[in-house]
């Protein structure tokens, strides 16, 4: 399925259009949610699978309900019997199977249809489809009474095989699904066959081949069962033959079949050399060569598309990583024939040569795009005004991805506007290096665009008084400080070290009050900007260390559903900003947290933070300075 983003929608399948591409085009353009994808469903390599088609590059992830295999591990050497073993007149071998499948999988049996069959010696193999029969959205309440159905549709991605020896069962495997758990598409078609396979077509860049079309079902991971034309397409000069699945409501491309194996090296669809995104500088694990890092929730398009434009530079529908040069906006274009960006820095070279500025500009380009996914699964959607050129009908203003300056004047700047208008980010030269290399700086600025977006529903608008600007300036050091934790460890954490070549702050943030002194109400935390921003972020340092020891620390930060104190910290941070007023105090800022923490986990940590605040001096009882 093209996850969250439909290709074609219903609603201008009549259009009279001046030619079939442009028809297209304007149909892509103007989009259709697909059926909801739930933001619980876990994208798993066993159930899904992402591929890129035709000349468009067009991402389209397919999903395979997951399989059941059972074997003499359990059924023993001489196998089990099956529901007939016991019938007078032996069963045949294809009965018996569907019999023990209805048995397994509480299948009705007119729903469970016996496609071929295989034996070899005295063993017997049998292959069976599953089929959603009728179209009364009622009938498994009263299907035992309705069993002269007819006419069923087979569900494309819902299988199960049989072995039997000596009329036993000695192996079954299955991905069968319970139509009762499924929201079911009418049986009846409504987009037209025609225009179906024309969006295949476009799709997979190959042609429709005459083969007869069928209505199947798809079993997609949002719980739907999608009624689709299943379309063969081909493509003769490259060897490409596809089955698409085409929803028969409104013309979405669900599902691809890919019927091509080949001795190639494993395809990549988007790759990256990069500093790793939990690496704080290229100093920390040097580059790796990434794969696909795009979040399919956040980005299910990968980040080189909006829209109908698709891109082979260092730009897309969330950022924008350039140079400005005499030609204006400088990307990086891809260095292969497709989205692989391996540009290797040469420390040699000045910071301008070879090709240092497309490192540059690549490493700043995925380190931004892994903001925007993250903080999207954590609530910074369209909907919360975040950065993006094609909101895909999702909500809030769009054409206002990220826009990021290398190489430019000053060491990191950011200028966010309301929610609608292009946040512009500059990173500059340091004394040590590039830093655009400097992650934490990146992700810093990057924090900047997200507080300013969430706190005062999406003006920009909110951060005026010097205590809220230094609130500001805290809250974009403890992302890098969150973002870059690889354990629990309670460790200190020195920011820009690497390019600037020490700690760009006063103190490192530690727990430890002597290596970090700030305090509320101390000289300077209610005037000085700096001191502002130190004492709230070694706060939000505290709170993520005292979450950490309390829940652990979760490995993977891309799933918002775990319970631990570095997922449970990113959450209180997000939903705290969207709770606060315009212009927070420390008062206020402290206050919505502890509220976000009572909406979210009633309360459940109330005692923790409330002890992190304390020890920095903004306990229960303190009030404003």
């Amino acid at each position: 399925m093209l996850s969250a983003q439909s290709l074609f929608p219903s609603q201008r399948h009549n259009m009279t259009l001046l030619t079939k591409l442009a028809s297209i085009a304007l149909l892509i353009a103007s989009g259709v949610i697909a059926a909801p994808w739930s933001h619980q469903s876990r994208v798993s390599s066993t159930t899904h699978h992402t591929r890129a088609l035709g000349p468009h590059n067009i991402k389209i992830r397919s999903f395979h309900p997951s399989s059941t295999f059972e074997f003499n591990k359990t059924y023993g050497v001489t196998g089990v019997d099956h529901p007939l073993s016991k019938r007078a007149l032996k069963a045949s071998s294809s009965e018996a199977a569907k019999s023990f499948l209805e048995s397994k999988t509480e299948i009705h049996p007119s729903e469970i249809t016996h496609r071929t069959s295989h034996s070899s010696e005295n063993i017997s193999n049998e292959f069976f489809n599953q089929e959603i029969v009728g179209e009364n959205d009622h009938r498994y309440k009263t299907r035992i009474i309705e069993e002269q159905w007819q006419n069923g549709i087979k569900v494309a991605n819902a299988v199960a095989n049989v072995a039997l020896k000596e009329n036993r069962v000695i192996s079954y495997g299955a991905n069968f699904v319970k139509p009762s758990a499924f929201n079911i598409a009418s049986a009846t078609p409504i987009f037209q066959q025609e225009k179906a396979i024309e969006n295949a077509e476009f799709v997979t860049g190959a042609k429709y081949n005459s083969y007869p079309v069928e209505l199947q079902y798809i079993i997609t991971d949002s719980g739907d069962a999608v009624l689709t034309y299943t379309i063969e397409v081909q493509n003769d000069d490259t060897f490409e033959l596809y089955h698409v699945h085409v929803d028969a409501s409104d013309g979405e491309v669900v599902s691809v079949v890919d019927f091509v194996s080949s001795a190639t090296a494993p395809n990549a669809i988007d790759q990256y050399r990069v500093t790793p995104f939990t690496s704080q500088d290229l100093s920390d694990t040097g580059f790796s060569l990434i794969t696909d890092p795009f979040d399919e929730l956040a980005s299910p398009n990968g980040w080189h598309r909006y829209g109908t434009t698709n891109t082979t530079d260092t730009s897309g529908n969330n950022v924008r990583a350039y140079v400005a040069g005499n030609a204006g906006y400088e990307t990086t274009v891809q260095s292969s024939s497709t989205n692989i960006y391996n540009y290797v820095r040469d420390p040699t070279l000045s910071v301008y040569q070879g090709t240092n500025p497309d490192a540059a500009r690549v490493n700043v380009f995925y380190i931004a795009n892994m903001m925007h996914d993250l903080t999207y699964r954590y609530g910074f959607t369209e909907k919360t005004w975040n950065f993006q050129q094609d909101n895909r009908g999702l909500g809030g203003a769009e054409n206002d991805r990220m826009e990021i300056r290398v190489q430019g004047n000053s060491i990191g700047i950011i200028t966010v506007p309301a929610d609608g208008r292009p946040a512009m980010m500059e990173l500059g030269i340091w004394s040590q290096g590039d830093g655009a290399f400097q992650n934490d700086v990146t992700i810093h600025e990057y924090t900047h665009g997200i507080v300013g977006r969430l706190t005062g529903g999406g003006t920009a608008k909110c951060f005026q008084t010097t205590e809220a600007f230094g609130l500001n300036e805290g809250w974009a050091d403890a992302l890098p400080n969150l973002i870059q934790r690889t354990s629990a460890e309670d460790r200190d954490f020195l920011y820009a070290k690497w390019a600037n070549g020490k700690n760009l702050r006063t103190y490192p943030y530690s727990t430890n009050k002597t290596t970090h002194p700030r305090m509320y109400g101390d000289s300077g935390t209610n005037s000085d900007t700096l001191a502002i921003a130190e004492l709230w972020a070694v706060i939000w340092h505290e709170i993520t260390v005292a979450l950490m020891q309390e829940h652990g620390f979760a490995s993977n930060l891309f799933d918002p559903t775990l319970t631990n104190g570095n997922t449970m910290t990113l959450h209180l941070i997000i939903d705290g900003l969207i709770a606060q007023p315009c212009n927070p105090t420390f008062i206020d800022a402290r206050n919505a947290v502890i509220q976000a923490d009572a909406n979210r986990y009633n309360g459940a940590n109330k005692c923790t933070l409330w002890k992190a605040f304390a020890k920095r001096g903004l306990g229960y009882g303190q009030g404003r300075y």
